[in-house]
């Protein structure tokens, strides 16, 4: 006979119980609760919050239905039951009357056993969403349970709706199910197996009640305020531990990590400083720099992330970086995501440094051996001070004599494995500059690199001219290329991108072999040269096609978003993003920076067919209204959630149950206030007021993957 479960054969360490334990689950429905919603322990079902609370004492008339209602709750008589269609098409169709009138309750699942329960005659309460079918109002689903007054006895003010799925419906284990399992286990629980966590310091001058409270009236609130309370509450202690622990990695980082000293500003910075910066820094690019200068004096390790929009001037950031190291005796390394990327920082810094004493090299997955084997001994020997490479700077064939400062770019693209090793490059981990050209809402930089130095630049060169984005249907595209034939008329080129490379057999939008063809219509040759960029090129070809653009022997280049990064043609003053509708916000933006390189107004035309939904219309709107790199990742997390944000963290910081970084702002806000006073003024968190938080830290140590490592 199964063991049921009671408190005194578990002890205290209730909440770790498996779920079969707990009464009316059972090996069966543990198994699929399991599968169906990862729930394996009685702490996992106290976490399984309801998505929403039903106010069973309201029952609205179904006279009062209208295109605007939701959901709404109803009580009648069934007047008709029956089965209608074949196969697929099979439903159950009912009516309820009420004094007022008639709704049609449809079902397409559990058809049997829902006609076996309704009894024509019989009083029922039901409760659903509301739709219209060819003008009519009906509802498909419903939740359905006769009026009895045993039904209306003990019934919750406000009662817990629990997502769940059809498997587990089929096996009794609906919305209303889960919410009996829930109730019995709130019967085996009490303040001793739900101890509050976080000290009184930081719950009274917030209002916030107590975690055995909130906890209970989350799932079963006496009422609408004691549930908001509950929420408020909640929400503040996912934030506030998520900052905690970034922070106290950060504090910890701070004083123990030790770090190479850059302590002198010498003759390499100076003379570049001097004689050779090609333009006057903006007070961003000064700033940040003093940030690192500070960081690099300090004895400490760096670990900063430096976040600036396209054409913000990270790259000349990166450069005084690496000449301090130089001045100081360091090697420096730039790591980027892609070789185009790669020989572009790789060509723009041998250009700045042409008449400075730095040997610069460059590594990549196609250097020859023969070239490579002089790198790996100039490294080691130090004799090289400067690597540009992609993912091969990485690889354990390559030593540094003495690695001073690693920066990577475009950091999102790389995983926290590859950063890593970068570390073991030197006795002394090397400073670490990470850095992004996709501006990160500051709610979704707080949150998710909160245990980084962080350093936003976010002022652009006083030459550069905004760039002017217009929306155009498919319609006006012969006006389109004839604007572009008059800017290549006044010496200009101009980029044409494409979504997708040959997968038209999947998506109805053009691809870029037929892209191209049909541009190159409107653009005949020998008037007109054209390049083509993908990924499927050899890195051979790309390059070279890459070049002749670079060098104005085409005057078009037809492309993928193999561009969207590290492309630099002063040049170039149009961008036109065919099938705009199908990019993310932060992409367009991205490809957008490839023009408004050079002193000419310059332009970017998103062209798109004329059936968008609202998600497209809303981007292509922003796009049209700001080229704010910020104002444009605020949008893109409004739009689709922090969780789809290309960038943010692989450790889990974002997977909140019930807080919402931008609809709490406020509760984010000041989780990190108090977790920074608390990093600050207590790291070890050794005092007596602090030590139900250390211990619950402690509880919770190797459930989240976290990294020092951005």
């Amino acid at each position: 006979m199964r063991k049921e479960f009671t408190i005194s054969s578990r002890g205290t360490n209730i909440l770790a119980s498996p779920i079969e334990y707990l009464k009316g689950v059972g090996p069966q429905r543990a198994e699929l609760l399991q599968k169906e919603l990862g729930i394996f322990t009685f702490k996992d079902l106290l976490e399984h919050f309801p998505y929403r609370h039903i106010d069973r004492t309201k029952v609205s008339l179904i006279r009062e239905i209208n295109p605007g209602t939701d959901f709404i709750q109803i009580a009648g008589r069934i007047t008709s039951v029956g089965i209608m269609g074949e196969k697929r098409a099979k439903r159950l169709v009912a009516e309820i009357r009420d004094s007022s009138g008639i709704l049609e309750l449809t079902w397409f699942q559990g058809i049997t056993w829902i006609e076996k329960m309704l009894s024509i005659g019989s009083t029922y309460r039901v409760f659903g969403k509301v739709s219209f079918f060819q003008g009519s109002a009906q509802m498909t689903h419903p939740e359905i349970e006769p009026v009895t007054e045993e039904a209306n006895t003990g019934r919750n003010f406000l009662e817990p709706v629990y997502s769940t799925t059809e498997k587990l419906k089929a096996r009794g284990l609906g919305a209303r199910q889960i919410a009996k399992l829930t109730q019995s286990l709130f019967m085996h629980l009490s303040e001793k197996e739900l101890p509050e966590n976080l000290p009184d310091y930081v719950l009274q001058p917030l209002q916030l009640v107590p975690r055995y409270r909130a906890l209970s009236h989350i799932h079963f609130p006496p009422s609408t305020e004691a549930w908001e309370q509950a929420m408020n509450r909640l929400k503040f202690e996912e934030f506030f531990i998520a900052q905690l622990r970034m922070h106290l990695v950060k504090a910890k980082r701070h004083r123990y990590s030790r770090g190479v000293v850059f302590g002198q500003v010498g003759d390499i910075f100076n003379t570049f400083y001097e004689k050779y910066l090609p333009f006057e820094l903006t007070g961003a690019q000064k700033r940040v720099i003093k940030e690192i200068r500070k960081d690099t004096g300090s004895g400490k390790q760096m670990n900063r992330l430096l976040q600036g929009d396209v054409g913000s001037g990270k790259t000349i950031v990166a450069l005084l970086v690496m000449l301090l190291a130089a001045d100081n005796g360091y090697q420096s390394c730039l790591m980027a995501p892609t070789e185009i990327l790669a020989r572009q920082h790789f060509a723009g810094l041998t250009r700045l440094l042409k008449d400075l004493p730095v040997n610069i090299r460059i590594l990549t997955g196609t250097t020859k051996a023969a070239e490579r084997r002089a790198i790996l001994k100039g490294l080691e020997q130090g004799e090289v001070q400067l690597l540009v490479g992609t993912h091969a700077v990485i690889e354990d064939t390559v030593q540094f004599k003495n690695l001073g400062i690693a920066i990577v770019d475009e950091q999102h693209r790389f995983g926290v494995a590859q950063r890593a090793k970068l570390w073991a490059k030197a006795a002394i981990p090397p400073h670490m500059l990470v850095m992004t050209a996709t501006p990160i809402p500051r709610t979704l930089a707080m949150t998710a690199y909160g245990d980084l130095d962080y350093s936003v630049m976010d002022e652009l060169p006083p030459n550069r001219k905004p760039i002017l984005t217009v929306h155009r249907y498919e319609t006006a595209r012969s006006q389109v290329m004839g604007f572009i034939k008059a800017e290549i008329e006044k010496g200009r080129q101009a980029y044409i991108v494409f979504p997708l490379i040959e997968e038209s057999e999947k998506l109805d939008y053009e691809n870029l072999m037929k892209g191209y063809e049909n541009v190159k219509a409107y653009f005949p040759e020998p008037k007109y040269w054209m390049s083509m960029v993908h990924g499927r090129q050899t890195t051979d070809i790309r390059e070279t096609n890459m070049q002749r653009f670079k060098n104005h022997d085409t005057h078009i280049m037809v492309a993928t978003t193999v561009i969207e990064v590290g492309v630099d043609v002063p040049n170039a003053s149009v961008m036109v993003i065919e099938n705009a509708e199908k990019f993310g916000l932060s992409q367009l933006h991205q490809l957008r920076g490839r023009v408004g390189r050079g002193a000419e107004k310059s332009f970017c035309i998103l062209l798109t067919s004329s059936k968008l939904n609202n998600d497209a219309t809303e981007r292509l709107k922003t796009m049209c209204e700001t080229t704010d790199g910020f104002k444009v990742a605020e949008k893109d997390l409004e739009l689709r959630g922090p969780g789809d944000i290309e960038g943010t963290r692989q450790s889990g910081v974002l997977n909140f149950k019930l807080a919402n970084i931008l609809a709490d702002r406020q509760w984010l806000e000041a989780a990190r206030e108090v977790a920074e006073k608390i990093a600050e003024n207590d790291p070890d968190l050794s005092s007596a007021e602090n030590l139900r938080l250390k211990e619950y830290l402690q509880s919770l140590q190797g459930k989240t993957a976290w990294s020092k490592i951005s």
